[in-house]
């Protein structure tokens, strides 16, 4: 397990990749937020245990508080809820009072998030119109029918890399599908229904494609699988 240094290092070069390909939506300070969790989530066990030796008293308190932190029930109770909602009140009193930019304006308030909730439905309680219920129910049951089918065992020939294709291209008609769904629904039907309850699914998954499918997708075709496979035939 590497110490606070590695860990604070990692934190801020990838949070610097981060904020270079949001165009600064990552911003510095999420940067700092980011570096200092990995400093507090790993390491702030092992500091206290260690400062407690050092100072000659409470060894047995940090002890016993570096086996607390680290269990992954009690690290949520006591640090993630209470750091979590010290970083969003910080960062809004830091914003309101000038000493940090925000690049679109307050969260939740850009034209992409705004756009992404008014798919949903907030006029009152959604009604639950029973052509959606069979729309939405049939495309889930075929998204995991096809799935369970694509990758059976009943068919050993398929190469993991033919199962996962086909997967993919499952996923993106199911897709294709909910999202034409959505729209007409909500732009195509005149008064507008609420598509699947109160959810904002379209927004959702445009959202998704575009950042989080797509850029994943670039990366793994740009992997050299053949050197990939080659280094693995080589004999150790």
């Amino acid at each position: 397990m590497p110490g606070p240094g590695p860990h604070m290092m990692y934190a801020l070069g990838s949070s610097l990749g981060l904020m270079s390909t949001s165009n600064g939506r990552f911003s510095p300070h999420h940067s700092l937020a980011y570096a200092i969790n990995a400093f507090f989530g790993p390491d702030l066990g092992s500091f206290s245990e260690w400062l407690t030796s050092t100072l000659g008293f409470g060894h047995s308190f940090g002890s016993a508080l570096a086996d607390v932190i680290h269990d992954p029930f009690f690290y949520i109770v006591i640090l993630g809820l209470p750091l979590s909602f010290l970083y969003s009140w910080l960062s809004r009193v830091l914003l309101q009072r000038g000493f940090l930019d925000s690049v679109s304006g307050e969260n939740g308030h850009s034209s992409m998030y705004t756009w992404i909730l008014s798919t949903g439905w907030w006029k009152n309680r959604a009604p639950v119109n029973p052509d959606a219920v069979v729309v939405v129910g049939f495309l889930c049951a075929s998204l995991i029918g096809g799935f369970i089918y694509i990758n059976s065992r009943l068919k050993p020939s398929k190469s993991i890399k033919k199962q996962t294709s086909q997967s993919v291209k499952l996923i993106a008609i199911i897709a294709t599908l909910y999202c034409l769904w959505c729209a007409s629904q909500i732009y195509w039907v005149n008064p507008r229904r609420a598509a699947v309850g109160e959810e904002a699914d379209l927004g959702v998954l445009v959202f998704l494609a575009v950042y989080f499918f797509l850029p994943h997708t670039f990366c793994i075709m740009s992997m050299n699988l053949k050197d990939h496979f080659d280094m693995e035939q080589l004999p150790i």
